[in-house]
């Protein structure tokens, strides 16, 4: 088996509780009426979305399955792995992440997220495979980021 582990960082000026309430907490509500073409719905089919939970999205080209590892509300730390669906494939196992949302000096956000990618024997995966994966989470990050600068009220 092959492990692959890369880190983001993303800076917002957005506070870390609201950010990760939006984005993290409430995010079976919030992302399908933001993305609804891209998101049709999300769910949970274990839990209440607590640790052990199993979280599923239904994209508009497919789904997939998340098992929420750890999720810290007041630390603002969420570790999940993708466990089924797009992602997942005969060459690669799982993908977990790892997400913590820091305060910056200017009452912003430092989010960092680590990725670590299990494959199935020697497989590698090609740059612009992981160019196209990052790009994706950061459009989300920013689409919920628009969200909250537009609406200040929102999860405070």
């Amino acid at each position: 088996m092959g492990v692959l582990t890369y880190t983001d960082e993303h800076t917002s000026s957005v506070s870390p509780a609201r950010i990760f309430k939006a984005s993290i907490v409430d995010s079976h509500n919030l992302m399908p009426k933001l993305l609804p073409d891209a998101i049709k719905s999300i769910g949970f089919i274990k839990g209440d979305g607590g640790a052990g939970s199993i979280k599923e999205i239904n994209f508009a080209g497919g789904l997939v399955k998340h098992q929420i590892d750890e999720l810290n509300e007041k630390t603002f730390t969420y570790k999940y792995t993708l466990i089924e669906g797009e992602g997942i494939s005969d060459k690669i196992e799982k993908v977990s992440y790892d997400i913590k949302f820091e305060g910056s000096a200017d009452g912003g956000t430092i989010s960092k997220m680590t990725t670590t990618i299990y494959t199935h024997g020697d497989f590698e995966l090609k740059e612009e495979e992981l160019k196209a994966g990052k790009e994706k989470v950061l459009a989300l990050y920013k689409v919920v980021e628009a969200y909250l600068l537009k609406n200040p009220d929102a999860y405070v």
